[in-house]
């Protein structure tokens, strides 16, 4: 079952993918964002399903501390990569409706940013006890600090502040965006401009709703 999810996930990406690359009508920032998130969301579940379901297969669910923290890397850093992906789809709807004679002059600087690994690099300074067993299917941040017996003060600390820049920043960015567009979309005089100006944006809106849901 697992499997057959993850095939489906895994084709369902790479459709997409292929489908932004190869059809040049979608050749656009909206869609070129689109792409990024289907790349991310490809990583992100190649990151945690292969190694769950090779334990499930094999009956062997032990992974290795160098293989568990990598796991945590790539899962903080591509889920912070989301929300910045999903910023910037916003502010280019924004752009694009609100001041469209601009448009052109907007630039995509650096999707893929650099995700420096302090979470990775302050779980290498915690201590575990005596349990060394994880009650869940990949190594995540707070399954991992219950398991900690030394001092874990400074993760909780870094892990509420990264965590609420990761997610609100963005997540405010992307209401107020919302809120330009449904402003300039009501200034619209015609149900034609408005119906084309809100359907510019849908794809984005729905995006948004999945992730977040």
């Amino acid at each position: 079952m697992f499997l057959s999810m993850y095939l489906v996930t895994v084709l369902g990406n790479v459709l997409i993918i292929l489908a932004i690359s190869f059809d040049p009508r979608l050749h656009t920032p909206m869609y070129f964002f689109l792409a990024n998130l289907s790349f991310t969301d490809l990583f992100f579940i190649t990151s945690t399903i292969p190694k769950m379901l090779v334990s499930l297969q094999s009956q062997n669910k032990a992974i290795s501390y160098a293989g568990c923290l990598t796991q945590l890397y790539f899962l903080v850093s591509l889920v912070a990569l989301d929300n910045l992906i999903l910023a910037t789809m916003a502010y280019d709807r924004s752009v694009a409706i609100c001041c469209p004679l601009h448009y052109t002059t907007v630039l995509v600087l650096g999707t893929f940013c650099f995700l420096w690994p302090h979470h990775t690099l302050l779980m290498t300074r915690v201590t575990f006890c005596s349990s060394w067993r994880i009650h869940y299917i990949f190594c995540e941040m707070y399954v991992l600090l219950r398991l900690a017996c030394s001092n874990i003060e400074v993760n909780h600390i870094v892990l509420i502040a990264t965590g609420c820049f990761i997610f609100l920043t963005p997540l405010g960015f992307m209401i107020m965006s919302c809120v330009r567009i449904v402003r300039a979309i009501l200034q619209i005089p015609s149900a034609t401009g408005k119906y084309k100006a809100f359907s510019t944006c849908a794809s984005h809106l729905a995006v948004v709703s999945l992730f977040y849901g």
